[in-house]
């Protein structure tokens, strides 16, 4: 499936339908006629804009008949975050939820989302902005695993957060300078895993708002572990201390 709609009257016919679209680039300088009707109902659907040189826009064409306008469309559809938790409720389980605070790289959030169904996650949070979405890599990488982890895109990260706390979950932020390694922690109940994007980590108001930060001890010269690796040794603390050697 492709990752890009190009053309005014096609993005216009994608917006109207509903599609999952996860942000739309608008050539500099272009604002009028079908352009204008484009900025306003993705404004109105909360749809990132982004305005960027035409130049830009022609090395992304695959067309080469842009009109000014390219839009990233899902390769999915996402979730709605409070739906999966009523229905992780309703079937008596504690939730396990992984929250992905701008994690750019799509291979990154593909490896998260693989993840994630292998331990029984049961779903994946992103935010709508500084965020990959999903793409046709990101569903490449994750090897099938789309098909059934919940990928929820949230407006504010931590407003979800807020919410999630409500809702009895705890929330548990991938730090290197944590207060407690990874596996002391406590991560048996309901909770949310916190994983930061590639370069900054997490940012610091999101950090703001988690409950507990855990580290990863490392004994290495490399100071970091990647983000998608760093998920995977989190992720996988939790379901040994949720199932231990059951399957």
């Amino acid at each position: 499936m492709s990752d890009i709609i190009e053309g005014r009257n096609p993005v216009i016919e994608a917006l109207k339908a509903g599609r999952e679209i996860d942000k739309i680039l608008v050539a500099e300088g272009a604002a009028e006629g079908s352009v204008k009707k484009i900025l306003a109902m993705a404004s109105e659907k909360n749809i990132v804009i982004q305005k960027v040189a035409r130049a830009k826009l022609d090395q992304i064409s695959t067309s080469d008949s842009h009109q000014g306008v390219i839009a990233y469309v899902a390769a999915y559809d996402y979730s709605d975050l409070e739906t999966v938790l009523d229905q992780v409720e309703a079937r008596g389980e504690k939730p396990f939820v992984i929250l992905c605070d701008e994690i750019t790289d799509p291979h990154n959030l593909g490896s998260i989302i693989r993840t994630a169904d292998a331990v029984g996650a049961h779903c994946v949070v992103i935010p709508k902005r500084r965020s990959v979405g999903l793409t046709a890599v990101v569903a490449k990488t994750s090897a099938g695993a789309l098909e059934y982890v919940p990928v929820c895109r949230v407006t504010n990260l931590s407003q979800s957060i807020e919410m999630l706390k409500k809702r009895g979950l705890w929330i548990a932020a991938a730090e290197m300078e944590g207060n407690v390694a990874h596996f002391e922690a406590d991560l048996t109940g309901s909770i949310a895993l916190v994983i930061g994007s590639e370069g900054q980590g997490i940012s610091r108001l999101v950090k703001s708002h988690c409950d507990f930060l855990v580290q990863i001890p490392m004994k290495g010269k490399v100071s970091s572990l990647n983000a998608s690796v760093a998920a995977s040794i989190l992720m996988y603390e939790v379901f040994r201390q949720r199932y231990g050697k059951q399957t």
